[in-house]
């Protein structure tokens, strides 16, 4: 029972922050936000999900086969939404065989989903401790640390990512984002110099433009819109242009139109991307955020 209250609060209050969003702010008033058609399974993924289950059927596998084939099936539930599903799997793989890095670490990026820090931290220490040049791993452990508020260390795991990396939008993003809440008064000059020493070359730096305020937002969705190939490009390109715009509104603490953009993140489906998959935990941020900013304000005026 107060499982389901809690829920219904937290619908009743998305609703009125998205009246009074509505009303109160002209920013949000998109009358057709750049859309693409949801992802849906693919013939192949569910074909290879089959033959995946049948193989497992057998009595003749040993235990190394046995954690591979679980892990396979992690990726490919985990690819579909199916996460629990997922997870499960990966557990059941690591069961078999402890030391694969790869599977701490997108047991990881589920903990963190979960806002379980401790036990992300923990999971990307276990994949960097066997594979101390996994690819991913300190990128997300340090995300994890930004999501627990550990913001020194978190800026400690992103400046050595983005070092390997100059020229990859999203390492000098989501160091933006640290430095939003860790040194704001210097963040945007950090995102100037780190813009002008890339090559410009990736896309993602679209987003770090529209961060500099040298395009706007307008013109940054017609991009995002004009610029995609396909409808999976463009559903792509969506779940992370509507991520890191709601990030901005979200600093802004316009929560109207933030909790809007994280739904638009949500929409394509793209379950496999770092912004679809942080943008149910940044939902749950804002819908606090707002609460903690109208119980200050009632607590103002009852003071006055």
């Amino acid at each position: 029972m107060v499982l389901i209250a809690n829920r219904l609060k937290l619908a009743c209050l998305a609703a009125v922050m998205m009246l009074t969003g509505c009303a109160t702010s002209t920013k949000t008033m998109w009358t057709h936000p750049p859309m693409a058609i949801p992802l849906q399974p693919t013939i192949q993924q569910q074909i290879q999900l089959a033959r995946i289950d049948q193989l497992m059927k057998r009595d003749d596998l040993d235990n190394d086969t046995l954690a591979q084939m679980f892990y396979e099936r992690g990726l490919l539930n985990d690819s579909l939404g199916l996460r629990d599903l997922a997870r499960l799997d990966f557990n059941q793989s690591l069961s078999m065989r402890p030391n694969q890095p790869d599977v701490f670490n997108i047991l990881g990026v589920y903990f963190t989903q979960g806002a379980h820090f401790d036990a992300a931290y923990e999971a990307f220490d276990s994949t960097l401790e066997l594979n101390f040049q996994h690819p991913f791993a300190q990128r997300n452990r340090g995300i994890a640390l930004y999501y627990g508020g550990r913001l020194d260390l978190a800026h400690e795991d992103l400046i050595v990512h983005y070092q390997q990396n100059v020229n990859d939008p999203y390492r000098v993003i989501w160091l933006y984002l640290v430095d939003v809440e860790r040194t704001p008064e210097q963040a945007l000059d950090k995102l100037r110099l780190r813009y002008d020493a890339s090559d410009k070359q990736d896309w993602g730096w679209l987003i770090v433009r529209m961060y500099l305020g040298d395009i706007s937002e307008s013109d940054y969705l017609k991009e995002i819109a004009s610029g995609s190939e396909s409808n999976d490009q463009l559903a792509e390109r969506l779940t992370e242009g509507y991520f890191y715009l709601a990030k901005r509104y979200q600093h802004e603490e316009n929560y109207s139109a933030a909790l809007m953009l994280y739904k638009l993140t949500l929409a394509g489906n793209v379950y496999e991307f770092v912004e679809h998959r942080f943008a149910l935990l940044e939902t749950g941020r804002v819908l606090s955020q707002y609460q903690a900013q109208q119980q200050a304000a009632l607590q103002a005026q009852t003071n006055k």
